[in-house]
């Protein structure tokens, strides 16, 4: 989440006399992420998060990521439920750009990770793959192996502040994982973003998940590399095999991997890490002047594809 857009108070109300949701007492930015802007909306109903889309986000994908949620919540998985306006709409207009509002989750995202908190994301992490099982929407992920190479081809880094043989060096490793990459493992819809910051918890208790902009149809497995990525590094760059064995145990006492997902899960990590890198490549140097967004350093994601790279061991994850 992010603030691209600011929201004056005549454009708020202009755009909340078509629902039903009571006075307006406050709005506040949202400075996390990079994505969309956000806001916390506290009405005298309820609070609620009002969100206008940016940059990556089609509004032709809107109506897929409203009905996830609104399928998820309806199968009992903790996550905002989409808040329709007088005439039954969920996407709207506000500040000229798309807009939704969905219910405010109880709690604070995930500041820190630890053994409870990873078991909680493994369990809430299969229980999503076996609900969106049982959908048939699809939408192919637009971030996906065959787009980091354009990523960061399409970068303009002629005034980087970070290494110069960085490009180099990433398309050579995109090259490799491109032609190592699974063909054929359990899919189907997947969270794709499912970052500490996306996850609100109440002590070591997981209230729910948010921001499912990034998602998408995908493997299953590379879902879980992502989680394990974001999850089980330490800040000093350390990588947590107790954390990693926490979550994994925690997600097969729902969903068990099979054996092609367990083989894959080393090249899956690998390219989660890279599509992390990539994404934090190029908005490390497009992020526009001024914009309410904390940029993410892509280097963090470089030093975990050199480890995932040189330690890619099945014993790293307990198996």
């Amino acid at each position: 989440m992010a603030v691209y857009t600011p929201v004056s108070d005549i454009q708020l109300s202009d755009f909340l006399k078509d629902y039903a949701l009571g006075d307006i007492i406050s709005l506040t930015e949202i400075t996390e992420g990079v994505e969309n802007s956000n806001f916390i909306l506290k009405t005298s109903l309820d609070n609620f998060i009002l969100t206008l889309y940016e940059k990556r986000v089609s509004g032709d994908d809107l109506p897929f990521f409203m009905n996830l949620l609104s399928e998820l919540h309806n199968q009992n998985i903790n996550c905002p439920r989409p808040i329709t306006n007088k005439n039954g709409d969920i996407i709207n207009i506000c500040a000229g750009k798309n807009a939704t509002i969905v219910s405010f989750l109880d709690g604070k995202t995930a500041q820190f990770t630890n053994d409870s908190r990873c078991s909680e994301i493994g369990v809430v992490l299969a229980k999503l793959h076996l609900a969106t099982s049982k959908l048939t929407a699809h939408r192919p992920n637009p971030l996906g192996p065959n787009s980091w190479l354009n990523i960061i081809l399409d970068t303009d880094d002629s005034y980087t502040d970070l290494p110069t043989t960085l490009r180099a060096e990433a398309t050579e490793q995109i090259t490799k994982l491109i032609s190592h990459w699974p063909s054929s493992l359990p899919q189907s819809v997947i969270h794709a973003d499912l970052f500490p910051n996306n996850a609100m918890f109440i002590d070591d208790k997981l209230t729910g998940i948010i921001d499912f902009y990034f998602a998408c149809t995908d493997f299953y497995a590379y879902d879980l590399a992502i989680c394990l990525n974001s999850w089980c590094f330490e800040a000093d760059g350390r990588f947590n095999s107790q954390k990693a064995k926490k979550l994994i145990n925690s997600y097969q006492s729902v969903r068990p991997l099979n054996i092609d997902e367990i083989n894959a899960l080393p090249i899956l990590s690998q390219g989660a890490a890279m599509r992390f890198f990539a994404t934090r490549y190029f908005d490390w140097h497009h992020t526009p002047a001024g914009a309410l967004v904390q940029r993410h350093d892509p280097l963090e994601y470089w030093t975990k594809i050199t480890f995932l790279r040189d330690y890619a061991d099945h014993a790293l994850y307990g198996f």
